[in-house]
């Protein structure tokens, strides 16, 4: 049921399969086992894999996955305090955990970690590797079962458990993943037709598309329907064009302003970054969010939180335009701090408002667990499209289309 790659899938579209456990435990053999790569350095020196290594995968009937391979949560010194800080970032951006023990059994650090990890809500499937050495005890199988922790067994030097490890990888995955993903597809019918637009300016990059519009288009096709894309410049003519009125528009949010008069109301419109907001998360917290822009007051931060790491350019959306609409909409003097990638501040009761881009870089997981991070501490949080949206004065109109969907 695993095979290699054959195609590249988005990263954010990946179900992301955290492998931990201590040093030493054959994390790193078993992603080897499970490949049927040497993806791993795999040494008897405990603390061998000491940053996080990416591996995409076909896992079939599943899909594609990127399973992470983590440092050792026993990792000792000052290095070793980093590198397994470095595995609960991890473990933030996954899926699932498959959590790997060797001969010794479950410790006594084993079941705290996963009791840990079990209470945040991240599924685990454990794993008794290295049983050419030892079974697992009756007493480990009782605990495991005592905490509805499923099991299997592998032997990495042995070439074993691999089928059945993967067999319930599929197994415990959430529904919603196995279904075929739906971005707009539920506003639309088979034979609809969909206008997409799409600014040209200096943020946008040379000779393509960014992720969220190329996946909207492409969904499109997958659900027989046509898709048109122009410019905001070119939408009256395209709309005249048209024998019978699109069932949805979806524009730049940063265009909303120019493209919202040009839509009939009786044609749903909405943002690529609202799609995003439901897509990648839960889009009612975010719309809930957006109205903490009419509470600002002087001196409020308010966090700028980026998936993508890009080079900033003078029309950046997040650190440029949108903070300066937040401004002229609020009249307040506000400051703002911006973050990247898979960094999160610890400090979240700091601010204000969390702006939040689509995340179309990010699985759902990673996505979901920031959102459930700012309820969970009192912090409104919301996205880019769905705050543009508000300070534009048509955040009703472009959330309505996917509230009436959304479950």
């Amino acid at each position: 049921m695993c095979n290699a790659v054959t195609d590249q899938a988005p990263r954010g579209m990946r179900y992301h399969i955290a492998l931990v456990g201590r040093r030493n435990a054959g994390k790193s053999s078993l992603l080897n086992l499970l490949t049927g790569q040497a993806v791993s350095i795999v040494s008897d020196t405990a603390g061998t894999t000491t940053d996080a290594v990416n591996k995409p995968f076909e896992l079939l009937p599943l899909g594609p996955v990127t399973f992470i391979d983590t440092a050792g949560i026993d990792d000792e010194g000052e290095l070793g305090e980093l590198r397994v800080a470095a595995t609960h970032k991890a473990l933030n951006r996954a899926d699932m955990a498959l959590y790997v023990v060797d001969e010794q059994g479950i410790t006594a650090p084993d079941r705290a970690f996963i009791e840990q990890q079990l209470a945040l809500g991240l599924p685990m499937l454990l794993v008794f590797n290295k049983t050419d050495l030892q079974s697992p005890s009756e007493a480990d199988l009782a605990w495991c079962q005592s905490h509805q922790l499923p099991v299997e067994l592998a032997s990495s030097v042995a070439g074993q458990g691999r089928t059945m490890i993967c067999q319930t990888l599929y197994q415990l995955a959430p529904e919603e993943l196995k279904a075929k993903p739906n971005l707009a597809a539920d506003c639309y019918g088979p034979g609809d037709t969909i206008v997409c637009v799409v600014p040209i300016d200096m943020a946008a990059p040379k000779g393509r598309l960014i992720l969220p519009q190329v996946q909207i288009l492409r969904e499109a096709l997958d659900n027989n329907a046509t898709a048109l894309i122009c410019k905001e410049t070119e939408l009256a003519q395209t709309l005249a064009m048209l024998r019978r009125p699109p069932a949805l528009v979806v524009t730049d949010a940063q265009a909303i302003k120019t493209v919202a008069p040009l839509v009939p109301d009786s044609v749903p419109l909405t943002t690529f970054s609202s799609l995003f907001a439901r897509f990648k998360g839960e889009l009612r917290p975010m719309v809930e969010g957006a109205y903490a822009l009419d509470k600002l007051k002087d001196g409020d931060r308010i966090l700028i939180a980026e998936a993508c790491s890009h080079h900033v350019q003078d029309e950046d959306i997040g650190r440029v335009k949108l903070p300066a609409l937040v401004r002229q909409y609020s009249g307040k003097a506000l400051e703002f701090d911006v973050v990247a990638g898979h960094d999160f501040p610890d400090d979240l009761e700091s601010y204000a408002l969390v702006l939040h881009c689509g995340a179309c870089m990010f699985n759902r997981a990673e996505m979901v667990r920031r959102l459930r991070e700012c309820q969970r501490r009192g912090v409104p949080i919301t996205n880019y499209g769905v705050a543009i949206a508000r300070v534009q004065g048509v955040m009703p109109r472009v959330v309505a289309p996917l509230l009436a969907h959304a479950s």
